[in-house]
């Protein structure tokens, strides 16, 4: 069984502050630890829910946050990014069996992480598709629904969590944090390893034939910057029009074509 996993930092157990996450910053060291020790138990997992091969894609700022040598040998670990639209989950293709995501968060219009965000919280206000808040793990989850391949598993945030499984309940989800307001509340970190591990088994050993989401017939993509001058400037992009002072929209029948416009939009 080939798994493609998709590693980010806001979710994972503990992390609380921008600083934590940042390369550089000195508290980011022990949360890269902690990032990479929830990576490497979902690979355990796996491999005792039956995978022979995993793709992981380092997936939080840099891209270079996960230790490799913390991970089983049948793993390979995409780090740094390469352009590519797919971005969190580069390089992915139809030979994977399985998607999963870790240490993913809530998004920009959520209170359950004080890191919730989309893409880019420098820059934008929010991100919405058809009309909705985008999460970063839907935005990457419809990428494998366009490829046919189910979402097996997602830790992170309680909000994240309560998302994936409204949008399918089939999805095995590990929550390690709860946010209020400029707080989080988290389990122990030893605890979010031992879960993730357990809980990546589980959802392999089930039959995840319906874990793979519906494609919308049409998107509508809608992006609210933080400055006026970046919505004028962007609406010039082939098929976006400006929406409002600090909006642009941005539509299509053709899913690629919406993460093509967001690789240039954001």
């Amino acid at each position: 069984m080939k798994l493609y996993l998709s590693a980010d930092i806001e979710g994972i157990a503990g992390i609380t502050a921008w600083e934590e996450a940042r390369l550089g910053e000195y508290k980011y060291p022990y949360f890269a630890k902690q990032m990479t020790r929830e990576v490497a138990a979902a690979c355990i997992g796996a491999n005792m829910g039956g995978a022979t091969e995993i793709y992981i894609k380092d997936a939080h700022g840099s891209a270079r946050n996960i230790d490799p040598l913390e991970l089983p040998e049948n793993t390979n670990l995409i780090r740094g990014w390469s352009g590519h639209p797919y971005m969190m989950l580069q390089d992915i293709d139809e030979s994977f069996d399985a998607v999963g995501f870790v240490g993913y968060h809530s998004s920009c219009a959520s209170d359950e992480n004080p890191l919730a965000h989309t893409i880019n919280s420098a820059k934008i206000d929010y991100i919405k598709l058809n009309g909705e808040y985008l999460s970063e793990f839907l935005l990457h989850a419809y990428i494998a629904a366009s490829l046919g391949i189910p979402v097996v598993f997602l830790s992170g945030d309680k909000g994240i969590c309560q998302e994936v499984k409204s949008i399918n309940k089939n999805i095995t989800t590990v929550a390690v944090s709860e946010g209020r307001g400029g707080s989080s509340t988290s389990i122990h970190p030893d605890k979010s390893v031992k879960l993730i591990k357990e809980a990546m088994e589980e959802a392999l050993k089930k039959d995840f034939s319906k874990n793979i989401l519906e494609l919308p017939e049409k998107f509508t993509m809608e992006i609210r910057y933080k400055v006026h001058r970046d919505a004028y400037k962007y609406s010039f992009y082939p098929g976006a029009r400006q929406n409002s002072y600090k909006s642009v929209i941005f539509e299509t029948d053709d899913y690629f074509e919406i993460l093509r416009a967001r690789a240039f939009l954001i």
